[in-house]
């Protein structure tokens, strides 16, 4: 009993001690509440026939109808196929690319310039998407874009790198790593700052170079900072990008660039099949939870920390 009182006044003199930090969760707490889990309610559309003017309680039930009509349909194969893809050439081309900039970055010694360069690639960040897509019109288009003005010099053509279907995922990626990959590097240089720099000193009196320390330092020191990001980065493997892919989409590319995202807002708030439409969101969330607890149990599998 006197344990148990020890540590019932120990819990709440900590809690009185940092009491300003829980009252700093709170903004957080209220976002997600707000934002994430009370409009996971409106799920239960994907089980209904919806009516706006019956409301949640007033439309009829109809079970799994519209997952059927999901999996039925011929246009599923090619929604799955076109999101898999960008969300595969997103994984595997953009999620390095932070980790080597803040790696190049971790390399310059002139605190100076090094900030100026962080400020750079900072920026687009900041950037909407319209003036990106608008940039690269500028950039990439048949019609006097100065990036194939360029090519037509050299080789005597144009490449129709906004019409053509086999170049729209190369540009939709280019554009993704162009505008985020310099804010992604905030996360990975945080964790660098806890390197010891005592081993890159032993290091170098045992002879390895820049490389060295990297692969063998560097790199193991942020390893379960790529793991933690890497799974939540499958949290929204399927989450392509709404307004960039809509922006993007043209007749001549609609074939590989329609997704999931475009989908929902063509069903959903065009065409008003709201029920259809929340089935498909509930799908992709249903397989991002799928991939984000078999990722997290791989981790911890190989002795690495989840985020769970």
């Amino acid at each position: 009993m006197m344990s148990m009182r020890k540590e019932g006044s120990l819990s709440t003199a900590a809690l009185l001690r940092d009491k300003w930090l829980y009252v700093m969760l709170i903004p957080g707490i209220l976002y997600f509440l707000i934002f994430k889990y009370v409009p996971m309610y409106g799920l239960i559309m994907a089980f209904q026939d919806f009516k706006p003017h019956l409301g949640f309680f007033g439309s009829p039930w109809v079970g799994v109808k519209h997952f059927e009509r999901l999996f039925s349909d011929p246009q599923f194969l090619i929604l799955f196929r076109n999101t898999f893809l960008l969300a595969f050439y997103n994984l595997v081309f953009f999620f390095p690319a932070p980790i080597i900039l803040a790696l190049m970055l971790n390399e310059i010694r002139r605190e100076g310039f090094k900030r100026f360069i962080q400020t750079l690639i900072y920026i687009p960040h900041f950037v909407s998407w319209v003036v990106v897509v608008g940039i690269c019109y500028i950039l990439l288009t048949t019609e006097n874009g100065i990036l194939n003005e360029l090519i037509f010099q050299l080789t005597g053509q144009k490449i129709a790198f906004l019409l053509d279907a086999e170049w729209f995922r190369t540009v939709i990626v280019s554009q993704q790593i162009w505008k985020e990959v310099g804010w992604g590097t905030i996360i990975f240089l945080a964790a660098l700052t806890a390197v010891d720099m005592q081993l890159y000193e032993a290091a170098r009196m045992d002879g390895a170079g820049r490389w060295r320390q990297i692969w063998h330092i560097t790199l193991p020191a942020i390893r379960s900072t790529i793991i933690i990001l890497l799974i939540l980065r499958l949290g929204s493997f399927l989450d392509t990008g709404f307004e960039q892919i809509f922006l993007m989409l043209a007749p001549t590319n609609r074939d590989v660039g329609e997704v999931f995202d475009t989908f929902v807002y063509t069903k959903g708030l065009l065409q008003g099949q709201y029920s259809y439409s929340a089935a498909v969101g509930m799908f992709k969330s249903v397989v991002a939870l799928v991939l984000v607890v078999s990722a997290n149990w791989l981790a911890k599998r190989f002795g690495e920390e989840g985020v769970y």
